[in-house]
């Protein structure tokens, strides 16, 4: 039945996308898809009609749904009619109100991800943030996870474009395989679209946040951008992939960077939250991997806080790295302690490897605390933690370490608006 049902989505959403015609957007990566999702719907959304991909709406399910406009009904039979007759709909009678522009992530969890979802969706410009460990699990090398996102720039529109972070070698290696236009971004020079002069913005005193400036160079021509909801690095990286799309739109800097500064990350990725105790929580509990810890714990560092106040690295588990799990996790570790971070909480059994890591780069066991479960570590820290502390708290998904956000919170009446996994179908699990 599910085969039955992927196939007629794939095959209502082909005539769709034929009759209607919109730019398809694609976007791929290991870090950083919705972020930067978000960030190109933000800046296009302006002069364009946009539709974007529904929450995790990235496979062979969700692509489709978010084609036709419709959300998943689960597992009602008469939903799923509604969905296929509104599909229906659609290709009957002409809806004035199709989106110009489809901004679709597409995840790749297994070898074969990316060529089925091409074969629902021909895709006009490609977006790749990142290639990591993360999937290592079902793919055996990086490698293997650089070849599966590959396809989608080797599988671009001709006319279309390829919008690559030279940051990462992996992702800039797929140059070569692209047969439409290629601007790439980052932090280092020699990019089309470069981020210098960055400067976090965060205040010691009631610790406000006043985000981030920075000069956005393209191609020699500088203007400034001010994000004033964000604290990450990925958010500059997402302004900068959004940055390089608009411009295949003929928007212009001051545009873009207009837009970009009521930019907001998405819920779970380094939002920062009040804590109980007047403390301070770095939200980053939807998903984990090496590089991704490691970025928020630079993040963490550069906070400055109050000299008798503590920081709090509270890493679970991070999950389907493979047979990089243990050095990934030691790695992680070992940057607690050089990135100066007062006190480390490891919750998982893999999160072990965290301890070991710290230890071997000479933390010692008074600052280190070790729990089973997300729930026993909130509860822990409930009690540990005191005004002007500041806690970065991340983990995989299947860590499910928004439930230390939960108990630490100063609003957990506003939990569902706020953090992620509140939906009635994550709360028995």
């Amino acid at each position: 039945m599910k085969k039955l049902l992927q196939l007629k989505l794939k095959m209502f959403s082909r005539m769709i996308i034929k009759k209607y015609q919109p730019v398809v957007i694609g976007i791929t990566g290991s870090i950083g898809k919705t972020s930067t999702k978000e960030a190109i719907n933000k800046v296009l959304q302006q002069k364009l009609r946009v539709r974007t991909t529904f929450k995790n709406y990235n496979n062979e399910i969700g692509l489709p749904l978010t084609i036709i406009g419709r959300k998943s009904p689960g597992r009602s039979f008469f939903g799923w009619l509604g969905v296929f007759l509104y599909a229906c709909y659609l290709l009957i009678i002409k809806n004035k109100k199709y989106p110009e522009v489809l901004v679709l992530e597409m995840g790749v969890d297994h070898a074969g991800d990316m060529k089925y979802l091409l074969e629902i969706v021909p895709v006009d410009i490609g977006v790749v943030t990142a290639v990591s460990y993360s999937h290592l699990e079902y793919f055996g090398s990086i490698t293997n996870i650089q070849k599966e996102k590959q396809e989608l720039i080797e599988n671009l529109n001709p006319k279309g474009l390829a919008v690559l972070n030279f940051d990462n070698q992996y992702v800039k290696e797929m140059t070569e395989f692209s047969k439409a236009r290629t601007l790439s971004y980052g932090l280092k020079e020699g990019v089309n679209f470069r981020a210098q002069d960055i400067v976090y913005n965060f205040t010691k005193e009631g610790y406000d946040i006043l985000g981030i400036h920075f000069k956005l160079n393209y191609n020699g021509s500088v203007v400034p951008v001010y994000m004033k909801n964000v604290m990450a690095e990925t958010a500059i990286y997402a302004a900068l992939a959004a940055t390089a799309v608009a411009q295949y739109f003929d928007f212009n800097l001051v545009e873009i960077a207009t837009a970009l500064s009521d930019f907001s990350l998405p819920k779970g990725r380094m939002n920062f939250l009040p804590g109980i105790k007047n403390t301070f929580i770095i939200d980053d509990t939807y998903n984990s991997s090496p590089e991704a810890v490691l970025l928020a714990l630079n993040v963490l560092k550069r906070v400055r806080i109050d000299d008798k106040a503590n920081k709090y690295a509270v890493l679970g588990d991070m999950l389907e790295i493979g047979s990089y799990t243990e050095e990934g996790h030691r790695l992680v570790g070992k940057a607690v302690v050089e990135n100066k971070i007062s006190q480390l909480i490891a919750v998982g059994e893999r999160a072990r490897d965290f301890i070991r890591g710290a230890k071997e780069a000479g933390m010692e066991d008074d600052y280190i605390f070790y729990f089973d479960k997300p729930e026993e570590a909130g509860r822990f820290l409930q009690n540990r933690i005191k005004a002007g502390d500041i806690l970065l708290v991340k983990g995989s998904q299947g860590a499910r370490m928004e439930k230390v956000v939960k108990e630490l919170m100063a609003e957990p009446e506003r939990a569902a608006e706020l953090i992620v996994r509140q939906e009635k179908e994550w709360k028995n699990k």
